[in-house]
């Protein structure tokens, strides 16, 4: 007999075992440029041609708009802004206005002879498909910012485009244009409610609700529920209206 000595190589002679890494060695895999922006209260990680909801903005559907408040762009060479990165914006396009899945708001006050109250609520958002990210050159591009539709910004821009057609009209003497905001001023004063005697409003909140345009009882007790939800937004009430029933207040000191 003939006594074989040491050992045998599993899987035959000749075969290799497979490098672990990259299969091309030398050669490293692109990164897909992503970008991190804010609106809303809220920040979002967006790609070239990612579809996502935000919170309603001011823009109808199929126009343009630009995300300016960029915190970080990724890729090969990922740059993090400080808070912003200067230049860069996202642009998208808006597919449409939607609202969101129904969140039912249930409120019972057990010391206020066990009343309750239950109501539903769909937030609006905006649909948008992202079209380009842009490293540089962002505030030199032209095209219209994305605003939210409850923000002060976009209550000022719908002021301003309105006062656009007057503005073409004659100019009137320079006393009479100082006098006319004056009068103006004091007839909106004159017009307006004592709102301090709805229930939980003081001098800091009526300014507040002065400042968003609401100035007598009248306009707090045609709200409806998605004005309701547009103020908590806008003056982050969070559900003080509500709690405090303003709404009905305000029908009662309308009526005298």
């Amino acid at each position: 007999m003939i006594a074989l000595t040491g050992r045998a190589v599993r899987g035959g002679q000749g075969q290799k075992r497979p490098k672990t890494g990259t299969t091309e060695r030398g050669k490293k895999k692109e990164m897909r440029m992503f970008a991190v922006l804010k609106t809303g209260g809220k920040q979002y990680k967006v790609q070239s041609g990612d579809t996502l909801r935000v919170e309603k903005i001011a823009a109808d559907a199929g126009e343009k708009v630009q995300f300016n408040e960029i915190l970080m762009l990724g890729g090969d060479k990922p740059v993090v802004g400080a808070p912003l990165v200067d230049g860069a914006a996202v642009q998208a396009e808006v597919v449409d206005q939607v609202k969101g899945d129904k969140v039912i708001h249930f409120v019972k006050r057990r010391r206020k002879h066990g009343s309750k109250r239950t109501k539903g609520h769909r937030q609006q958002l905006t649909l948008l498909r992202v079209t380009e990210i842009l490293e540089k050159g962002g505030d030199k591009s032209g095209v219209k910012a994305a605003i939210g539709a409850g923000s002060v910004a976009a209550v000022a821009v719908a002021a301003t485009e309105a006062k656009k057609p007057a503005a073409k009209k004659a100019a009137p003497k320079k006393a009479e244009a100082k006098a006319e905001p004056k009068k103006a001023a004091k007839a909106e004063a004159a017009a307006a409610d004592d709102l301090k005697a709805l229930s939980g409003v003081g001098p800091a909140l009526e300014k507040k609700l002065l400042e968003a345009g609401v100035t007598t009882f009248a306009q707090i007790a045609a709200w409806t529920e998605a004005d309701v939800a547009a103020m908590d937004e806008k003056l982050s009430f969070k559900g003080r209206i509500e709690r405090e029933g303003w709404i009905e207040q305000a029908k009662e000191l309308t009526k005298g």
